[in-house]
């Protein structure tokens, strides 16, 4: 699975790194660059990480890898936004974009590229961190009841479409 990630937008909306990047920016990315690959290790994901160059960018987008991460940096004049779609657009349709931008989770849903909130990433992100990798993140099993016979629902069955399938085991890998 790839994981292409808004890193100020999912910075600024996590109650952990937010504090850290309001006393200094480069801190707060540093901090999230070690949370990410300790969650890289854990689940064997390939994680890109996109920061805005808009206005001290170079004149060419700047792409490193740290720690098994790819870290780009938009080029000046082009936002962090814009560099995601192009990376979506080329992408396999395995990908998960981490945004809480509205304006670009639609468009990245146009790609056909699954879409998940800072918030929600954050959350999962934490979780798998201080379970260091034990359990999968699975739903809960509804199924235990406590009648002797199974309750049949009443009406037409109702089955997810093809996108929510999809969604729904995709986010069980992250």
């Amino acid at each position: 699975m790839w994981i292409v990630i808004d890193g100020y937008n999912l910075i600024r909306r996590s109650p952990r790194l937010q504090p850290i990047d309001r006393r200094d920016m480069e801190e707060g990315r540093e901090a999230l660059l070690i949370t990410l690959a300790a969650y890289r290790r854990l689940k064997g994901h390939r994680i890109t990480v996109v920061f805005d160059g808009w206005e001290r960018g170079g004149l060419r987008e700047q792409v490193s890898l740290t720690a098994g991460l790819q870290v780009v940096f938009s080029r000046r004049g082009e936002r962090a936004d814009q560099a995601i779609l192009r990376f979506v657009e080329k992408a396999p349709s395995g990908a998960v974009v981490v945004t809480s931008d509205r304006a670009l989770a639609d468009e990245v849903a146009r790609t056909g590229a699954l879409v998940l909130s800072a918030e929600e990433f954050h959350e999962r992100l934490d979780r798998a961190l201080r379970e260091g990798g034990k359990g999968e993140f699975e739903e809960d099993d509804e199924s235990a009841s406590e009648s002797p016979r199974p309750r049949r629902p009443k009406g037409p069955a109702r089955r997810p479409s093809k996108q929510a399938k999809h969604r729904i085991t995709t986010l069980k890998r992250l």
